[in-house]
């Protein structure tokens, strides 16, 4: 085979199938995807499977069919770990500044005047 056969697998249904047999898959799944641009689903539904969904894994790209929704694919790929950073320390809290109080306002409605302040 030729080394671009080679990067070609497919699943179904989680069983690996043949370089040969992925490498017609994915040219049957191409051609359709010439014709119907982004149409995974209509791919999946001419052919009567339940998903089939493009994956790369291994340097390879690898296409996931379901035949049913229980079917199981295979075990997903756990994405590469992040280097743990420490933990930053929580900063004490500081209040608020308190505003300043606001002179009450005199109500000058209907013509009354303000309440008289009593002397203390």
């Amino acid at each position: 085979m030729s080394e671009e056969a080679s990067k070609l697998a497919g699943v179904i249904d989680g069983v690996t199938m043949t370089e040969e047999a992925a490498r017609l898959l994915w040219k049957e799944l191409s051609e359709h995807m010439d014709a119907n641009r982004g149409d995974l689903a209509g791919y999946a539904k001419k052919r009567g499977w339940f998903s089939v969904l493009p994956e790369y894994r291994g340097g390879k790209a690898v296409l996931i069919v379901k035949t049913t929704a229980n079917a199981k694919g295979p075990p997903p790929v756990a994405a590469p770990q992040k280097a743990k950073q420490p933990k930053a320390r929580p900063q004490p809290q500081q209040k608020a500044p308190q505003k300043p109080a606001q002179p009450a306002k005199p109500a000058v409605q209907g013509g009354q005047a303000p309440p008289k302040k009593r002397p203390t």
